[in-house]
């Protein structure tokens, strides 16, 4: 610590703040940046001239407070509540930006009141921590609550229920739980339960012993067994027959299962995440699916939002997705493309969305993708939504620019309301659908 961040602090709360584990800083009422410890800045360096800057400045680079500019801020809470109050922030750090999960802890003086605030910092990083946390694309609100629940629940065994359409990033959405929980470093096994016939899933799931059946040579370990220790995923789970949700019931009650053909039990080592784009409730009520499996697996039920729910995210996901098709050659989309594309529903979600800039890429000869580029059903949609002759509501014409001008500017919001003089709050109320 310096003399400056030793000037007018409790030589206690000092000492606290440098033997706390994590980045840490401590705050004042005002949002100010009074003390950081050793940790925070191996972690994020030393910013000339942190002492005195706000959090809000420092960290997303506002002019205003993050609950003033469209973001969720966890100081109210801390300050009603009186006690620690978690969010989950995207942080400008010296890599560009991450997720990072910040808890806010109210520190009261000498009078009972709340005078600091110590802030800590948990980036999100996969397994060891050795590399940003990545493979899911967005900064939209309901993204961002998305991933706040999976950090939530990631280090728990608690069994987890994707829900969301299909192409919305199911596997991606269970991958990074297991990349994010305490069972990293064991396996990840997806299981696709779609189309799968009681015996063909006894065997995959159960594994087999020499001999149990036609064709069974060699005996054969399941894929329970496969993923001890790290976690299961059972994708399309609403497509499971009845008479095949007895046997998951079974193993998720006992915890132990047999080979087909087998007689011995063995135990089993897994944290299950099942994904599904049915109503599983209502399959409940209608008597296609086990009520009591149901509860078993719905015990912290996720929703990924659908790409229509989250176009903010667009310009962020086209970005990342021609840059993974094509890695050696910087493709960019034209705005009038980009104009088309936000007017587009996209009922496969993201699956469609990079299938569609993929077939693209194959019909652009020049590195831009232009509105030609895209298929007839995105030209229709265009013309049914904005025909030149039609007048439309003020606010919806406004929206539609701004919409154009955030694909421009790659998405980024914060960059749209500092050219249009106006506060991020403003834009993201500008933004919402009528």
């Amino acid at each position: 610590m310096t003399d400056l961040e030793h000037t007018r602090l409790p030589s206690e709360l000092v000492s606290v703040l440098d033997a706390l584990p994590g980045p840490r800083i401590l705050l004042d009422m005002e949002y100010r940046i009074l003390a950081a410890n050793q940790a925070y800045r191996q972690e994020y360096g030393d910013p000339e001239g942190l002492i005195g800057r706000t959090c809000y400045e420092v960290s997303h680079r506002f002019l205003k407070p993050c609950d003033q500019c469209g973001e969720s801020c966890p100081r109210a809470t801390a300050l009603t509540s009186g006690r620690a109050s978690r969010v989950l922030h995207l942080h400008y750090v010296p890599q560009g930006r991450e997720y990072v999960d910040v808890e806010l802890i109210p520190i009261r003086g000498a009078d009972s009141h709340i005078r600091y605030f110590i802030e800590a910092m948990t980036p999100l990083r996969e397994g060891s921590g050795e590399r940003p946390f990545s493979g899911m694309v967005g900064q939209s609100a309901p993204f961002q609550h998305m991933l706040a629940m999976i950090h939530r629940v990631a280090n728990r065994n608690t069994s987890v229920l994707l829900l969301g359409e299909s192409g919305t990033g199911k596997e991606l959405a269970a991958q990074a739980l297991h990349d994010l929980s305490l069972r990293a470093g064991h396996p990840f096994v997806p299981v696709d339960c779609s189309g799968m016939t009681e015996s063909l899933f006894e065997s995959e799931l159960f594994g087999h012993e020499k001999g149990a059946f036609t064709g069974a040579s060699q005996r054969k370990a399941g894929l329970v067994e496969t993923a001890a220790g790290g976690t299961l995923f059972l994708d399309e789970l609403g497509d499971i027959p009845l008479s095949l949700q007895v046997k998951l019931l079974r193993l998720l009650e006992t915890g132990s299962f047999r080979r087909v053909g087998g007689i011995e039990t063995l135990r089993a080592d897994f944290r299950l995440v099942a994904a599904t784009h049915r109503d599983l409730l209502a399959m409940v009520e209608a008597g296609t699916f086990r009520r009591d499996l149901y509860y078993r697996i719905a015990a912290f039920p996720i929703e990924l939002p659908a790409l229509r729910e989250r176009k903010d995210d667009l310009p962020l996901l086209a970005e990342d997705i021609l840059r993974r098709l094509s890695p050696n050659k910087l493709i960019k989309i034209a705005s009038a493309t980009m104009t088309a594309l936000m007017a587009y529903d996209f009922p496969g979600n993201v699956r469609e969305l990079r299938n569609i800039l993929e077939r693209a890429i194959i019909l652009a000869d020049s590195e831009t993708i232009e509105p030609s580029h895209l298929p007839a059903s995105h030209h229709n949609a265009n013309k049914a939504r904005t025909p030149e002759a039609s007048i439309v509501p003020l606010e919806v014409a406004e929206r539609r620019y701004l919409l154009s001008t955030l694909g421009k500017l790659g998405g980024d919001k914060d960059q749209l309301a500092k050219r249009l003089g106006i506060s991020r709050r403003t834009i993201d109320r500008k933004l919402q659908p009528g």
